[in-house]
């Protein structure tokens, strides 16, 4: 039985690096020189609640998660 994985996303043409992400889950997030978010695609179980809060508080709803196989 294979479980599904799941991973997260930030749309670039989305993302205006307003950093909530960051504050909400510094481990999965940062914001790069060009004052966007970036993310380890599949981080870990463990902090997929400050994920999910991550998403949920973007101004932009840049960030996703998705579940299966990274793209």
């Amino acid at each position: 039985m294979t479980v599904a994985r799941w991973h997260v996303q930030v749309d670039r043409h989305l993302c205006e690096g307003h950093a909530l992400c960051v504050e909400l889950a510094a481990e999965v997030f940062d914001v790069d020189s060009a004052d966007q978010a970036t993310c380890v695609e599949s981080p870990p179980d463990g902090v997929r609640e400050q994920v999910e809060a991550a998403v949920a508080a973007c101004p932009r709803q840049a960030i996703s998660i998705v579940k299966g196989p990274q793209r």
